[in-house]
């Protein structure tokens, strides 16, 4: 039985904008899709059967899944992150997917209190569409980028994006930022780049990223790009460098085997601009 791709619905264009995201994730990596409906408590129903607002969130997501075979469930919970989190957790799903809050800008991704209790506890990645991704983005994905950091934060994030990389049959590019000190600029620099950057930080970049290039697993297409500039910012443009989900790691501490958010994760769903997987915290050991 292969691990599914659990898509959240609430009747929003937010659910519908992570059932495309679910769709397009379950075809291209070779697994299954559920669609869940989280419903209170109180009005829990025969998760076969669904009635009432829940079918009717559930029936818009059928037409948002087309032809692709998947599962529709109505689950009862508290609050629609933890029965999300309880069902993928039981499921053993692959990722649970979420979208945008309606305040963010159309493209960009940005998190909503569900995907914010998500982000900071789950045992399962989690990856959010951007806001209006149903329908600005129906092509097929071209390509995965993977953030890098030498932790075992970064290492984890590249072992997943990589995974993913090769059972889509898409390459991979692993991204490397240094990020630049006031203190390395010459005053008259009107634009910081590369050759304001100590030769031994480049070269130590240089190395680690080169080195979990050169170790990505055999029938994986890997690249990697070291960029120099603010970390979120470089990583926020994947979009224009023709990458169409990034995977980035969680901080290194807290839980092991949970999503806690870090510093640059925590800034990526809230700016990306395309969809971010953000992979639970690796065991060192």
């Amino acid at each position: 039985m292969t691990s599914p791709i659990v898509a959240g619905v609430d009747g929003t264009s937010s659910g519908l904008d992570a059932t495309a995201l679910g769709a397009r994730l379950a075809t291209d990596i070779g697994t299954s899709l559920v669609v869940v409906c989280v419903a209170p408590e109180a009005n829990q129903v025969d998760d076969t059967e669904p009635e009432g607002h829940a079918a009717s969130i559930l029936e818009a997501a059928r037409e948002a899944v087309g032809d692709l075979p998947a599962e529709f469930r109505t689950v009862a919970s508290t609050s629609p992150a933890h029965g999300l989190a309880d069902f993928a957790e039981k499921e053993g799903a692959e990722t649970v997917v979420v979208g945008s809050t309606h305040r963010g800008a159309v493209g960009r991704v940005m998190s909503g209190s569900t995907a914010e209790r998500l982000l900071h506890g789950t045992s399962c990645p989690v990856a959010m569409a951007p806001r209006g991704y149903r329908r600005y983005r129906t092509e097929p994905m071209r390509a995965i980028g993977a953030a890098f950091t030498d932790t075992p934060e970064g290492h984890e994030a590249v072992r997943v994006a990589a995974d993913i990389a090769k059972r889509a049959e898409l390459p991979l590019t692993v991204y490397s930022v240094v990020a630049l000190h006031s203190n390395w600029l010459r005053p008259q620099a009107v634009q910081p780049d590369a050759s304001v950057v100590p030769e031994e930080v480049s070269k130590a970049y240089s190395e680690a990223l080169d080195q979990v290039v050169a170790g990505l697993p055999s029938g994986v297409r890997g690249t990697g790009r070291l960029l120099f500039g603010e970390v979120v910012d470089e990583l926020s443009m994947a979009a224009e460098r023709g990458v169409d989900l990034l995977v980035c790691g969680s901080r290194g501490y807290g839980p092991v085997r949970r999503v806690l958010l870090g510093t640059v994760s925590s800034a990526l769903v809230q700016q990306a601009s395309v969809p971010t997987l953000v992979v639970p915290r690796a065991d060192p050991g």
